[in-house]
């Protein structure tokens, strides 16, 4: 079975170029490795809260893996607000 991956974290103002760097940078690297390509989205009625949505993934424990080195690597957990952290959701097909 595929899954679905959602992502999502605060970043505050302040970070949002640097954070869309190191989110663009890991994106493109994941989707050589994994030929997943991901989408940044941003909530409508709160700019501040980012989500990152990785579909179709057929290998999740080296997507899940290459996800976690790619963030660490391009150190997002950096630019999020204070007290935040990188929240993941994992759903499948019926």
């Amino acid at each position: 079975m595929n899954l679905c991956y959602y992502v999502y974290y605060k970043v505050p103002a302040g970070n949002s170029e640097g954070a869309r760097v190191a989110v663009g940078a890991l994106q493109h690297e994941l989707a050589e490795a994994t030929g997943i390509t991901g989408r940044l989205l941003r909530r409508r009625d709160d700019p501040t809260t980012w989500m990152e949505v990785y579909e179709n993934v057929p290998d999740p424990a080296r997507f899940e893996a290459k996800l976690g080195e790619l963030a660490e690597r391009h150190r997002v957990s950096a630019l999020l607000a204070p007290g935040s952290s990188r929240k993941q959701e994992v759903f499948g097909n019926f």
